[in-house]
Order: C-alpha cells, then structure tokens, then sequence
C-alpha cells in the first residue's frame, strides 16, 4: 500500500523521541511519499517553515514518526529508498560565514561558476534510541538517524536496528549531492519529494546500520573517535562477510584486509562516521 504525507506542521519535528505521536502507522512492507523542507527548515530559498514547538524543534527537518504495527524491539526495520528527487534549488554553507547557492536541474548542480552531477540522497534517516526524553537530530546512531552517507541513493535498502517498539522511523535532510566526509558541515542541502518502503525483519539480526547497494555492502560505525568508529565497521563487516559468505572470522579478516575499503561517511556531526564497503566484485 501506498501512503501520503502531506507537507505540513503537524508531519514535521526537529528531534528524536520515543514519546513523539506518530504522523501516520503503517503496516509493513508499505510505502510512504512525502516532502520535506531542507535541513534548516527552508522550503524555498527566502521561505522558512515555521515547526510547531521552536523550543523543542531546533534539528533538521524530519518528517514522522512513522509507526510500522508490528515491529518490535530487537528486530531489524528494512528501508528501502524508492525514489529522492531534489528541488531546483540549494546551499552549500561554510565557516567562516560564507555559501554556494545552487540551480539544480536535469541532474546537474551549477553554482559558483561550477558544475557538479547530483546523486541525491537523504541524509538522516532512523529511530528514536530507546532512553526516553529529547534527542538531537545531529548525531547519527545505532539506530540511525544523522548518518550522512551519500550511497544510500535511490534503489539502496538500508538495514536499522529498531530501538523502540513500532520503530517510529523519520526522514529528512534532503542532499543534492555530497562527497564522503562533507568536510565542511554541509553538502548541497535542499528540499526534497522522496518515498520510501518500510518492512520489518526477524531473521535479520543487525547491531549497528548495514546497507546493500546496487553493488556493494555497507557496514556503518559512528563513535566520537574515528578510530573506534571504523572499528565498529569493520565488526559489522566481518559479521556480514561471515553470514553472506560463509566465512571464518580469521579468513573474513584477511580477505577484508584485501578487498574491503573504509570510508570517512563524515566528520561533521559530533559523533563521526566511518563506512566499510565490501564491493560485490571483490571476491570471486
């Protein structure tokens, strides 16, 4: 079944909660459409939307929550982006005080005198963690949220452990385009129109984000320390190659060594993010 979320105050927040009513409850494997302003809120370049609580919405832009009936702490919510079409504009900001405004069309971004090929893509989507109270948008989680990562494109299926009951998934923070890393802070934020497939799976187990791309796994650790976080991506890697390969651990671990690449997702979030990435062509 496909479902509607109309762009409004009453299908926007700027903050993870488990108390958060939901803006619409789902049955599993159902899809949902909807748009949402940029990052800060802006819908047009000089147009602002107003959230409903300013005290409690300072984040992104998310729409949500979205309940999936049945899902259950423990299992595993499968996301699958559909499809993520930018505006025809965006901001590319910087410290000290300073942006790129962009015209997208037809795939491209122009701005500055530059041209760049877009891949948009949404930059947070998850869960409310299981503690109660009020939970920043920045950083990214177990159970998602501010992952920032530019190969989770249209066609991705995205792999979250669910924290809460009913899972209680949003989205937002709409990116044109981004490189790994989006060094300084933002990517070319802009609205978007998207939709995505939500299911929820038992057989599944996840501990951290896991991603399957057109080609490749992807494994996600987010930590303040870079090096902790590729650690936990690098686990989540070894626990991958093992289910989808068969694998010993000591044999995951160097054949890992071999073809398994890791990746800065980005550094811009307080918590840092690091991506392995096991491409399928990489082992015969």
């Amino acid at each position: 079944m496909l479902h509607q979320l109309p762009l409004s105050q009453g299908t926007l927040h700027g903050y993870f909660s488990r108390d958060l009513q939901p803006a619409l409850t789902i049955g599993p494997g159902d899809s949902v459409r909807f748009a949402v302003p940029n990052s800060s809120w802006y819908i047009e370049p000089e147009s602002k939307f107003a959230p409903r609580d300013p005290n409690l919405d300072v984040g992104h832009a998310l729409v949500g929550p979205i309940a999936v009936r049945g899902a259950r702490v423990g299992q595993t919510l499968v996301v699958r982006i559909d499809e993520v079409n930018p505006a025809s504009w965006g901001v590319t900001y910087t410290k000290p005080p300073h942006l790129i405004r962009w015209q997208l069309s037809d795939g491209v971004g122009r701005g500055s005198g530059h041209t760049v090929r877009l891949a948009p893509f949404l930059g947070v989507l998850g869960m409310p963690p299981a503690e109660p109270g009020v939970h920043s948008t920045i950083p990214p989680r177990r159970c998602g949220g501010n992952i920032d990562c530019k190969e989770l494109v249209a066609g991705s299926v995205l792999f979250l452990p669910i924290a809460v009951d009913e899972a209680l998934f949003s989205a937002g923070d709409g990116h044109a385009a981004q490189g790994d890393g989006e060094i300084s802070g933002t990517a070319i934020e802009c609205p978007v129109e998207a939709q995505v497939t939500l299911d929820v799976r038992a057989d599944f187990p996840v501990q951290w984000p896991v991603a399957r791309t057109a080609a490749s796994w992807i494994t996600f650790g987010f930590h303040e320390d870079l090096r902790e976080a590729a650690r936990i991506a690098i686990e989540g890697m070894l626990d991958l190659m093992h289910r989808e390969h068969g694998l010993s651990r000591s044999d995951a671990l160097a054949l890992g060594s071999v073809v398994v690449d890791l990746r800065i997702t980005q550094i811009a979030n307080e918590t840092l993010g690091v991506h392995a990435v096991l491409a399928d062509a990489a082992l015969g």
